[in-house]
């Protein structure tokens, strides 16, 4: 069973899932709003998408950086704002960009562990580039 690593989004941390509920994903050719959707990391985002319960994007190999250009457009132009997930391929080096571009909950195959991936999602304090996270650069955050 895979495990998730989940952004808690009262107190800004994250954790790691034990008894986390099965989601029954659907895909997109078969998704209905208030569903949660599936997506392929080519899937063009669309309007309809903001309506999704939840909304995980397969990453079919860690190579493949599709995903994360789509996250960064379901929550910029489409203004999605629900559980954004990574399925798949999901390595635990890339964890804290994939955070940056706008996914709250990772699952991670069988084959990774949790707690090295939970240390390596947030390891910096802060960025000079803006994000999801943090749309201003540190340029125009600081105070001279």
């Amino acid at each position: 069973m895979p495990k998730l690593i989940k952004l808690d989004a009262e107190t800004g941390q994250w954790n790691i899932e034990t008894a986390a509920p099965t989601i029954d994903w659907q895909p997109a050719d078969e998704w209905q709003a208030e569903q949660p959707l599936l997506l392929e990391g080519d899937a063009e985002p669309a309007d309809a998408y903001a309506q999704a319960s939840a909304i995980a994007i397969n990453f079919p190999a860690f190579n493949d950086g599709r995903g994360l250009s789509l996250a960064v457009l379901l929550r910029t132009r489409v203004g999605f704002a629900g559980e954004l997930r990574a399925i798949g391929a999901v390595h635990e080096d890339v964890l804290h960009y994939m955070a940056r571009c706008g996914f709250s909950s990772f699952e991670l195959p069988d084959d990774k562990d949790a707690d090295q991936a939970l240390a390596l999602v947030a390891p910096y304090s802060d960025h000079y580039q803006a994000s999801i996270l943090q749309p201003t650069p540190a340029f125009r955050r600081v105070q001279r």
